[in-house]
């Protein structure tokens, strides 16, 4: 456990819940000192002479008082260091996962990410501020209470000790089924929430083809899975604290028996008998509540568990110092391969020449990796065999930091930040002046988005840019890159989701890029692609076809075909439309 936490908190911050708990601890032995006192008190106040209960009673009112004094002191600290840990565990995730490969965030991961980074935090926060003084006192109170009892009967004090092995396998069985409870339904509960989230960002599609909440299959598997497990949940854990709860109660009943056949047989008094059987009351009671924290504190370690999986995931490697810049900024790709997964390949001894200050267009088949050459050149994957380079320079010999300086990107899928319009355009150079953020916007035709807008520049795009339309965030996306300035500019479908006039417009601001800037651009666009200085076909994870519009048709091979086939679609639909 040791060795887990200083993985995933860091030195420092175990250090930190090391002192925490010596509070916690401090406070529980201090606690059990204050019901020993109890013994002598209610021996006396029951003997001959009430009197001499006096003192006592004074003893307990100071050991009551300086527990109490100890508790505010841990509870105080065990509050302030759960702040700093979900401060801490935040940080720590956030620069972790930015230094992940892309690649990573697939699948389940990135709900599971979302879910561990939120509740999965909360409850380690919570297990440092509610649950380990409580727990602590589970443990060191009762054996703080035994070692008093000692001094009064060594006996019943023995029969105390004797009960600690039967708790403590109760415990720990008790513990293993809540583990497994935790781990169940941690599954079921990413999978609701990716469901969820997928159900919510997809209503306009959802709507549209009359799919609601009620025929929503996938979102309806996850309820009823999560449903069960939460059943499962009920049927596994609950026997464990019931299991607990009941082998406790036993201890106790076991040290009543013992103390009232002592008792009966003139070996105790009958007021020591009851001022012993009142400690172990409370030698018992914390020891209940044990079950439940040690469950809670079980779901916490799976959450660290968790965690440290997640730190644990090799983050891209980097050159440990930064090296020259390139002075150029052409961009090679030699006999690269690449797959997402071990089965299926996806580029294949592909090779691809971007020339400095010129623009080459990437056309082919869907599904032939046409992204996935942009998403090489940003090293958002490493490749498993050959060499990206940009200006001469192996992407892997730059640091993320120089390589991200060099490229400005606009995909397919736009993402905004939840903040104005004008924020997002800003987010391409953060120390750009307004009238160059304006002046970018101006040149992607965002200012025809702004003038419609109660709030202009200063308009709220919503999350992801949900108060927008896919061909607003595009411009939004392109007026971003243009801002950055980057010598390099990758554009895959950039102008995808917009209208003939708007593409118009927008292709007149990217033929500002390509001067002096090196542009690889994917599109299907009949337009985009014959205005580029060099096309490349790829099919089948290779270069088939390289030259201008004008060569590529006269070989009459693939993108003779490609070019047909799209200026048939193009015609079918301007004659629909007509």
């Amino acid at each position: 456990m040791t060795a887990l936490l200083t993985r995933v908190l860091g030195r420092e911050q175990t250090e930190g819940l090391r002192r925490v708990m010596l509070w916690a601890v401090l406070a529980a032995a201090l606690q059990g000192v204050a019901y020993a006192f109890l013994v002598p008190l209610l021996t006396r106040l029951l003997g001959d002479d009430p009197a001499e209960a006096w003192p006592w009673v004074g003893a307990l009112a100071a050991a009551t008082a300086v527990y109490g004094a100890a508790a505010f002191a841990a509870t105080v600290r065990g509050n302030r260091f759960s702040a700093e840990l979900g401060r801490h565990l935040h940080r720590r995730i956030g620069d972790h996962v930015v230094a992940l490969p892309l690649g990573w965030f697939g699948g389940e991961r990135t709900g599971a990410l979302g879910q561990l980074a939120g509740q999965g935090v909360v409850q380690v926060m919570n297990a440092a501020a509610n649950l380990l003084r409580p727990l602590c006192n589970a443990f060191v109170t009762p054996a703080v209470v035994v070692l008093a009892t000692f001094a009064f009967d060594w006996r019943l004090a023995l029969a105390m000790l004797a009960a600690a092995p039967v708790a403590a396998g109760a415990y720990r069985w008790s513990g293993r089924l809540i583990g497994r409870v935790d781990r169940q339904s941690h599954a079921a509960s990413v999978e609701t929430a990716d469901r969820l989230v997928e159900f919510a960002r997809h209503q306009p599609a959802l709507r549209a083809f009359g799919r609601t909440a009620q025929d929503h299959e996938l979102l309806d598997a996850a309820l009823r899975e999560q449903h069960a497990e939460a059943r499962a949940a009920v049927r596994i854990g609950v026997p464990g604290i019931a299991g607990f709860a009941l082998a406790v109660q036993l201890c106790f009943t076991c040290v009543l028996v013992l103390g009232t056949a002592l008792a009966i047989g003139g070996s105790v008094g009958a007021g020591e008998l009851i001022a012993v059987l009142v400690l172990a009351v409370r030698f018992v009671e914390p020891m209940g509540a044990a079950a439940e924290l040690g469950g809670s504190l079980r779901v916490a370690r799976g959450t660290l568990e968790r965690l440290d999986g997640v730190l644990a995931s090799a983050p891209l490697p980097q050159p440990a110092t930064e090296g020259p810049l390139p002075e150029t900024y052409g961009i090679e790709l030699d006999d690269v391969s690449f797959g997402y997964d071990d089965e299926r390949t996806v580029l294949d001894g592909l090779d691809l020449r971007v020339p400095a200050g010129h623009t080459v267009a990437l056309v082919g088949p869907s599904g032939s990796g046409k992204t996935t050459v942009t998403r090489l050149i940003a090293r958002f994957w490493d490749v498993r065999a050959g060499t990206v380079r940009v200006g001469g320079t192996d992407v892997r010999d730059l640091t993320t930091d120089q390589l991200m300086s060099r490229l400005a990107m606009v995909f397919q899928d736009v993402y905004l930040f939840a903040g104005s319009i004008e924020d997002n355009i800003r987010a391409g150079r953060e120390d750009a002046t307004d009238e160059e953020v304006r002046a970018a916007g101006r040149l992607a035709r965002v200012d025809e988005i702004v003038e419609r807008l109660p709030d202009g520049w200063a308009a709220r795009v919503g999350e992801g840019g949900a108060a927008l339309s896919g061909g607003e965030r595009q411009r939004i996306s392109i007026a971003r890159a243009l801002l950055k300035r980057a010598p390099v500019v990758l554009l895959d479908e950039a102008t995808s989701a917009l209208d003939a006039w708007n593409e118009a417009a927008v292709q007149q601001a990217l033929a500002a890029l390509t001067a002096d800037r090196t542009v690889l651009v994917v599109a299907h666009r009949l337009d985009t692609i014959r205005g580029a200085d060099l096309i490349a076909f790829l099919d089948g994870g290779r270069i088939v076809e390289q030259g201008t519009h004008e060569e590529l048709l006269g070989l009459g091979g693939r993108y003779a075909q490609f070019w047909r086939e799209r200026e048939g679609a193009r015609g079918w639909t301007l004659a629909a439309r007509s």
